[in-house]
């Protein structure tokens, strides 16, 4: 069974490290060279404690990693708002890439949808409109009638759509999430966390990478009306292309952003500012703490060689090995070179032995901290050899042990 353990770094309170599989190969420059054990020595490199914020709650998140690099009140419960409909673009979107619904079917707009109150698209009841233009209501305008017409669409009503939600949100391990509606409109219940929105965030992006590009659209014109993205930061920092804002009276002014400068990306959950201005100001100096001090590195790819190993009684005398999965971290900035690698292979390997069979693993250290502790596999499979070449391999064997 593959299996990969992940141990974090704390420097300055943030969680560095982590190993996982993503969807899309991160380039890299280094790459640590697998040795029997030496360790060099280095001292680490000290930074800063992360910025406090203005804000309730907060997180900074490797969107390729999942590596926490600051939080404060990341797990306290709080009203989303708007935030809310990162879940409801979610389904809909999951819906078109998997082929369900096309971005022009046409959607009936209901009298509830017409009525809704607050941020709108303006749509009209008894029209019909485009999934892909509702899409855009949602995302760009945050509009809550465009998010109930969709919902409605979805799953016949607003309370089916929820449930969905909901259920999405269980699989997706979003622990302390409940939606009550698919708006973020104030209901008592509907609550979620700066964690579990870091996690949704990772989710649309990693998930629907066709359609995340309508996060970074900074206008909608529709029924007449041009409406700008409520996320200032997209007209501020080029490098930042989502995801959401959210504001009501109880949940302040909250965003989540995401910015990617060369091969990093973060995701930045900031909830409970005392107005617009202040949540993008915050939200940037927790981007600004990422991108000066961390880094996202990928070490191995899946299905690299990283050794040869003796076979005994088996068609063939040598055994390709590798890594089973893509190893990939977050590393404070300039620490690639201190990395430890260090391999352990079974000493005796006798087939057959099948393409994927464990045979030993490999480790990743920093400062004396366990990063990764992976698999080593083979990469093909070696079959037995006749009975004379088992034979005369195991008597091999046999003496060695003796005489060692």
């Amino acid at each position: 069974m593959i299996k990969n353990i992940v141990s974090s770094v704390l420097l300055a309170g943030a969680v560095i490290a982590h190993a996982q599989q993503p969807a899309t190969p991160v380039p890299t420059s280094t790459l640590p060279t697998p040795v029997p054990g030496q360790v060099v020595e280095q001292k680490p490199q000290a930074i800063p404690a992360p910025p406090q914020l203005a804000a309730t709650g907060y997180i900074l998140v490797d969107a390729t990693t999942g590596s926490i690099v600051a939080e404060y009140n990341s797990e306290q419960r709080l009203p989303p708002a708007s935030l809310t409909k990162m879940m409801s673009s979610y389904l809909v979107v999951d819906e078109l890439e998997k082929g369900r619904i096309t971005e022009d079917t046409m959607v009936n707009i209901s009298v509830k949808a017409w009525k809704m109150g607050g941020s709108r698209m303006y749509v009209k009841e008894g029209t019909q409109v485009s999934v892909i233009d509702l899409l855009r209501g949602v995302i760009i305008q945050s509009g809550n009638d465009a998010t109930v017409a969709l919902a409605e669409f979805i799953s016949g009503n607003e309370d089916a759509f929820v449930d969905a939600m909901n259920q999405k949100a269980a699989q997706l391990g979003m622990v302390n999430t409940h939606f009550e509606n698919s708006t973020g409109w104030p209901a008592e219940g509907h609550l979620t966390t700066a964690k579990d929105l870091a996690v949704l965030a990772r989710a649309i992006i990693n998930d629907h990478p066709t359609h995340y590009p309508l996060h970074a659209e900074k206008h909608f014109f529709y029924n007449n009306i041009r409406q700008p993205n409520r996320n200032l930061l997209l007209f501020r920092d080029e490098t930042v292309d989502g995801l959401k804002t959210g504001h009501t009276e109880e949940a302040g002014y909250c965003l989540v952003a995401s910015s990617k400068r060369e091969n990093t990306r973060f995701i930045a959950v900031v909830m409970g500012t005392e107005n617009e201005s202040a949540r993008a100001a915050e939200t940037q100096k927790l981007l600004a703490y990422g991108f000066r001090y961390f880094q996202t590195q990928q070490l191995y790819q899946a299905g690299q060689q990283v050794s040869t190993s003796r076979v005994w009684a088996g068609k063939t005398q040598e055994v390709t090995l590798g890594i089973p999965n893509n190893i990939v971290l977050t590393l404070p900035k300039g620490r690639e070179q201190a990395l430890q690698a260090n391999m352990h292979i079974n000493e005796i390997i006798k087939a057959p032995i099948a393409a994927g069979q464990e045979l030993g693993n490999l480790t990743v250290e920093l400062d004396g901290q366990l990063l990764v502790n992976t698999p080593i596999v083979a990469l093909q499979a070696v079959e037995e050899a006749g009975f004379f070449a088992r034979l005369m391999d195991n008597l091999r064997l046999f003496f060695r042990n003796l005489f060692s």
